[in-house]
Parts: structure tokens; C-alpha cells; sequence
């Protein structure tokens, strides 16, 4: 059963002596496998600290995606490092992406971990920590094909809001990426355990639930023997009240029309889906290895936006592959000008060892890949300008998150707005509101990328 932080009780032992640390690195996905450890620890008495200054051990839960991700958890790694020399650090625990991925030379070229555990091992932290508390090494990286999905975990996101994770791995098998190898391969977790969870989440005051996976639109086919998302969001509001459902990360080649039906008639699915397209050029998405080219992306665009015009639809896409032209480039630019995504974001190719892709001869050279990033996000800013003008005058539901005490305004976010990495509303109101509490407001003004409102109604 998930539970909060706060909630969570200690049991008494000589681990309560042990003060752990926690730094989560990486994607909604890799924080549910932080709120998993952390559970197993708590459960058996260590003493949980937010102060990584105070800790005898520190775990970093790293992200081993693209080279940005690779030199931000080493960067972690060696700022932690830097407490055993200066403060009550004993021991540093590495876990996630990094330690599957480089298992075999994390201890050689980083001589400052003490424990190492792979994806699989996530339920053996335990022992990595008492090993790293007493100086010792720690090594475990079972297979992760075997590891049980799901399990009891501490939320570590705000009480209104939570990630559940429906799948792991992946079987796509994209040139560029890593993924596959250092996950394995998608394993989707039973209907009944997930709407199990939904509804120990929904106890814990959550009304915001975020569906994820590495291919959260694969969901249920090889439990099921078809793809069955709407099969599984439809059981969640059957048995849960939490009135709003997110999707984040789905395939353009797996949206079916069951799915986009229930886009259409079930009220607390939102009207926003995460559809990375990472290209548009069939040439470039062939030698990508994405399913589907140009026209299975426009058809599932077509499909959702025919069922449901508001629909918010957030996109990737990777600039900069290698053997793309400039008329590919351009192709895709031109796309993203005329399909006016909701929100977009782009990333420069990453060259990662042990894929395909990094094989090809015909590689960008990085300034240009930069170059194409700006030029790229130039033509989505131009889009989210005319986006946000014409959502004045507009009034939206917002979740509301916070208050700032600098802009002297709540701030909080639309059903189009995932948390983490879409744009924040920041609005006035003549009454306190608490968080996690939904409000009308009226959108006034746009400022770069942020709407701006007031509070227009009761919130409930």
C-alpha cells in the first residue's frame, strides 16, 4: 500500500541509528522505483533524512537516458562524494539506469560508491545500505525480467497528485535507444493490482493520477493478448472517484480507436495525452526504427483531435539524428508550425554506445544539432505565443499547487498541464485556498510561457 512520508511508521531497531538520504535523478518512472526503496527502508527502521548533510548513507537513484542524464548523475555522485570528506557520510548507494547500464565499471571509474544496485535489485536496498553503512561493498543486479512489478512504496510526490506505473521495459527497440537493455523487456502489471493501487492512492487523498510506462499505449498486450489502456483506465474510474486521469507516454501506432472513444465519452480521462513522434520524415523514423511512419502519426493526431477538438497534445521529437538532412529537418519543422502541439519539446541526438544508431556513419556534428534545437523550439515558441492569446478571457479548472509569496499569486495547472513539464497558471484570489484543491479562474494574460488569471468562482 502507498502512504505518505509523514505517515510512515519507524519501526524501533539499531537501523533507526542509520540515517538515510535519497537523490531521485530521471523520470516520473525512476521516482516510483525511489518511493519503492524508500518503503522497503522505512519498513525496516532506518531513519529517513531529507538533509543528504545529516545522512550516514546517501542513495542516488540515477537516469542513464542520453549523455545529458550520464553527466548529471555522475555530477550528483561527486557532489555527494564530497560529504564523506566533510561531514558524517559513510556510505553512497548508486541505483537506476547508471548502475545497470555501466554495472561493470561504475566501482572502477568511480571508486566513491560503495553499493551498486541494478533495476532488478531494487528490493535487496536494504542490505545495500547496511553494507555501505559499515564501508563495505554492495553488488546486486539480478535480472530484471524477474523483478515483481508494483509494490508498497512512500510517496514522494505532493498529497493531490501521484504517478502510478502500469509497465516496465520496453520491446520497441528504437536505433537510438537504450532503454530496452537497461530495463528489459515490457512486462505489463495485472488490471487487478493497478486498480488496487489507484484506489489505496485515492484513500491518500490523491485526485490527480498519472498513468506511466515506457509505452503506457502497449499496455495489456502481453497479459492480454491486445492492447488494452482503455480497458484499464475505464476499470480505474469504475472503482476510484479521482477526478482526473492522466496518460503520459503514448505510441502514435498504438492509439486505438477504443482508446480515442474513451477520450471522447469518459469525463475524468483528461483531454491531454503525452504522443512522442521523435520525427516526422519517413526516412529519418525508418532508421529510427519507430513503428509507423508519417501517415500513422497524422492519423492518430487526425483521430483524437476529431473526437475531442480541445484535446492538449504534448510531443517530442529528436533534432539532429544521425543522417538527417536539412530538408528533413525542415520537413519537421514545418510540421510542428502547422500541427500547433499543445506542448513541445525537442532534444539534440544523443550518440549512446550499444545502440544501432551510434553505429551509423553518418553522424551531425553537435553544433549543428544545437543549432537545429534552437531553430526548433523558435517555431513552437511562435505557437505557444498565438496559443496563449487565444486563451484569454478563457475560464479553466486549475489544480492549485502553491502559493508565491514573490509574485503574490497561487499558482497551479490546467487538465493540459502535467505536472513537472508543462506551464504553471499563476492567479490571484480573494480568498485562501489550500493546495490540491480545484478553482475557476480566468485567464487575464500571458507572459512568455506561463498564463496568468484570477480566481473566478468556489473552489472545490
Amino acid at each position: 500500500m502507498a502512504e505518505k512520508m509523514e505517515k510512515a511508521a519507524e519501526k524501533p531497531s539499531d537501523t533507526a541509528k542509520i540515517k538515510v538520504g535519497f537523490v531521485s535523478l530521471g523520470c516520473p518512472k525512476n521516482q516510483i522505483d525511489t518511493e519503492i526503496m524508500l518503503k522497503h527502508l522505512v519498513d525496516a527502521g532506518f531513519t529517513i533524512t531529507g538533509d543528504e548533510t545529516e545522512a550516514d548513507v546517501v542513495i542516488i537513484n540515477t537516469c542513464a537516458f542520453i549523455e545529458s542524464a550520464k553527466k548529471e548523475a555522475i555530477e550528483n555522485i561527486l557532489d555527494i562524494a564530497w560529504l564523506k570528506e566533510n561531514r558524517n557520510l559513510k556510505g553512497i548507494v548508486v541505483t537506476g539506469c547508471l548502475a545497470e547500464r555501466y554495472r561493470e565499471e561504475i566501482f572502477t571509474e568511480l571508486p566513491e560508491v560503495d553499493a551498486l544496485v541494478g533495476v532488478g535489485s531494487l528490493h535487496e536496498i536494504e542490505g545495500a545500505v547496511r553494507a555501505a553503512s559499515r564501508g563495505e561493498r554492495f553488488y546486486s543486479c539480478l535480472d530484471k525480467n524477474l523483478l515483481e512489478l508494483g509494490g508498497d512504496r512512500v510517496l514522494t510526490t505532493p498529497p493531490y497528485t501521484a504517478y502510478l506505473k502500469i509497465a516496465e521495459g520496453c520491446d520497441n527497440c528504437c536505433t537510438y535507444c537504450a532503454i530496452p537493455s537497461i530495463r528489459g523487456v515490457f512486462r505489463s502489471r495485472p488490471i487487478e493490482d493497478i486498480v488496487r493501487e489507484a484506489a489505496e492512492l485515492e484513500g491518500l487523498g490523491v485526485r490527480e493520477l498519472n498513468l506511466v510506462a515506457q509505452d503506457t499505449s502497449r499496455y495489456g498486450l502481453d497479459l492480454y493478448g491486445k492492447y488494452s489502456l482503455a480497458a484499464l483506465v475505464r476499470k480505474i474510474t469504475e472503482s476510484t472517484t479521482i477526478p482526473w486521469i492522466r496518460l503520459l507516454y503514448c505510441y502514435p501506432d498504438k492509439i486505438t480507436d477504443e482508446l480515442v472513444e474513451e477520450f471522447r465519452t469518459n469525463d475524468r480521462l483528461l483531454k491531454y495525452i503525452d504522443l512522442p513522434i521523435q520525427h516526422i520524415d519517413d526516412r529519418i523514423l525508418k532508421r529510427m526504427n519507430r513503428h509507423g511512419g508519417r501517415a500513422v502519426i497524422e492519423d492518430a493526431i487526425a483521430r483524437l483531435r476529431k473526437a475531442v477538438p480541445s484535446i492538449a497534445i504534448r510531443t517530442t521529437a529528436i533534432v539532429g539524428f544521425a543522417g538527417e538532412g536539412e530538408e528533413e529537418f525542415a520537413t519537421l519543422c514545418r510540421f510542428v508550425k502547422k500541427t500547433r502541439f499543445t506542448h513541445f519539446g525537442a532534444f539534440p541526438y544523443s550518440q549512446e554506445e550499444g545502440t544501432p544508431a551510434a553505429a551509423f556513419e553518418d553522424q551531425i556534428d553537435e553544433q549543428t544539432k544545437l543549432d537545429r534545437y534552437d531553430i526548433i523550439m523558435q517555431t513552437q515558441n511562435a505557437v505557444v505565443e498565438e496559443n496563449n492569446r487565444q486563451a484569454i478571457g478563457k475560464r479553466e479548472t486549475v489544480l492549485v499547487e502553491g502559493y508565491d509569496p514573490a509574485a503574490e499569486a497561487y499558482y497551479g495547472r490546467t487538465a493540459a498541464d502535467a505536472p513537472d513539464i508543462d506551464r504553471k497558471i499563476y492567479f490571484t484570489a480573494d480568498k485562501k485556498l489550500a493546495e490540491g484543491c480545484f478553482v475557476p479562474v480566468r485567464i487575464t494574460e500571458a507572459v512568455d510561457y506561463d498564463l496568468f488569471g484570477k480566481a473566478d468562482g468556489e473552489a472545490f
